[in-house]
Formats: C-alpha cells, structure tokens, sequence
C-alpha cells in the first residue's frame, strides 16, 4: 500500500483563540469527515462555556468526538486519550472515512494521537489522593519543591504553575522510586495512516485582541454560573485551569468580578504563547491564516502530493 492510498488524519493545531474550530468545520465538510477533539478540557462535560466548546449549531455542522464525553470526576490521562482516540480512528477508518480532522491545543494529546506517549507507571488512588490533598492545603509550590528536589532535570522544563503535571511528575517519582525523566524516551510509535498538520497563524496583537473579547463573551454567555455549579469540585484536577481558576478565587473573595475576568484574560494569553512555542518546535507544521479556507485546503493538498510513497 502506498503512502497516497492510507487514511489521512488532518491535525489542525494552534493557540487558544485562534479560530481552530471554525476551520475544522469547514475541513470537515470539504472533506465529508468526522472531527476528533485533542483539547484536554473540552472532553469535560459541565464546561461548555469555560472551555469554549463547539456550539450546538457547531456540533449540527460535524460528527464529532471526544467532547463532553467524560465525567469531570474521572482520572483522564494522556495515555487514556491516546488508547481511546486510536480506537475511534481505527473505527472511523474501518467504516470508510478516508479523512478525519482531529483539532484541539493541547499539545500532548496531539503528540499522544500523532506519535505516541512513553510508557509511564500509574500511582496508587492512595498516592494520588495524598498529594491531592497536598495541593489543595499547601498549593502547587509545596509540590513542585519536592518535585526539584526528586527530579530536577524534569523540573527545569515544566509549566511550574500547572498543578497536574507538577502532580503527576511527583506521583511517578514516589511509586516508582525513579525520576519521572527517566520514564521520557521520546520514541515515536509508527501509525497507519498519514497526518498532516495545519498550524492556525495570525499576528500576536490580533490574537491577544481575540482572546479577550472572547472572554468577554464567555462572561455575557453565563461563565460565572457554569463556575458557580463547578465550583463545589474545585479541587479537582479537570477544574484546575484558565477561567474556572480565577472564578473560583472571585467567589474565596480573594479578588474582585473584574479582577477575575482581566487575570482570565492575562493568562489566557499566556497560555497561547505557551502553546505557540510548543508548536513551533514541530517542523511538520505547515502555518497558514486559519481564516483562508481554500488557502488551508490547497496546502493540505500539496502535502498530500509530497507525501512519500511505500510499495
């Protein structure tokens, strides 16, 4: 079989704002395929607004998957994503899609579906609910000291404020009795199909522009309720990000309305800034305005054409 007559997974990634959605809509319908989520909050239910799910009408547009599909309650990993997501590729391919679109900003869950995550050990629920609760009373910090102390190579290049990776760097470290880096081989898995990545590019000032209005928007479309009804299971790791954060510390008292929604939007753009370097260390990515449809799509068909062949 050569290359040109494998399924093809068309892998729209970009920063938070960045118009991903609309043009994975607009893929799907040119290409007649079904969309696959790599967000890793949007696959929530309970966050539709937080996380800027597809609308209803959005949903009518495309078959999707992998959102609202899980309880906020479960323990979602890379490695479950990367089991489950490969089955409905395999599915969706075995009923006859040529084409799936997958699209989401999370960059390990774009990793885990395109190439694969190491084989890293689970901690025991024990273990788990300990440092939990380590978090909640002392905070990401107290973490993330004894995670420098146990690992400091892994240390060095973590996001030190986000709490389920400093967590889960920590929970491998003291089951396993190694370093959470040593568990990193960074081997790809080879898969059956062809992928071609589409980056969604466009000026900084005009996606920081983006990015707040769309928060302003969340605000009009009722993100203080959704938080208000989530806010009982703050602790939990789903919860732990942009815009139920800052809600949760409106409602401690510990900042004011427009407070909260201002550090939503401060660290809304530093969240895209973070998924922009993450993304730019991919060489398959091929950048391109997300909002020049036929542009993106005659990219994607020279790509096809370059792919390489295997009798």
């Amino acid at each position: 079989m050569s290359f040109s007559e494998r399924p093809l997974l068309i892998v729209i990634v970009g920063p938070t704002g960045s118009g991903k959605t609309a043009l994975s809509i607009r893929l799907a319908q040119h290409y007649d395929a079904p969309i696959i989520s790599t967000d890793a909050r949007q696959i929530f239910r309970g966050m539709a607004i937080g996380t800027a799910q597809p609308t209803a009408e959005e949903l009518a547009a495309a078959t999707h998957y992998f959102i609202a599909s899980h309880d906020i309650h479960e323990q979602y990993t890379c490695g479950r994503y990367e089991q489950e997501a490969l089955a409905k590729l395999e599915e969706l391919f075995a009923a006859g899609h040529r084409t799936v679109v997958a699209v989401g900003g999370a960059g390990l869950y774009v990793k885990a579906l395109c190439e694969g995550i190491d084989d890293i050990p689970q901690a025991s629920e024990e273990l788990r609910e300990q440092l939990s609760q380590r978090l909640r009373e002392r905070g990401v910090e107290d973490l993330f000291a004894e995670l420098e102390r146990l690992d400091p190579t892994y240390a060095a290049e973590v996001d030190r404020h986000n709490p389920a990776r400093v967590q889960r760097a920590l929970e491998v470290c003291l089951a396993s009795g190694r370093t959470f880096s040593e568990f990193r081989t960074g081997e790809k898995r080879t898969r059956n199909f062809d992928i071609i990545k589409i980056g969604t590019e466009m000026d900084r000032a005009e996606l920081y522009d983006r990015i707040d209005r769309r928060v302003d928007m969340m605000m009009a479309e009722g993100l203080e309720a959704e938080a208000r009804a989530l806010y009982p299971f703050r602790h939990l790791n789903s919860l732990q990000t942009v815009g139920y954060k800052e809600m949760f510390d409106y409602f401690d008292g510990l900042c004011s309305r427009d407070e909260a929604v201002e550090l939503i939007k401060r660290n809304s753009r530093r969240y895209a800034k973070r998924q922009l370097t993450w993304f730019r260390r991919d060489e398959q990515v091929i950048w391109h305005d997300p909002r020049d449809v036929e542009g993106v799509i005659t990219c994607i068909e020279q790509a096809k054409r370059d792919l390489p062949q295997r009798d």
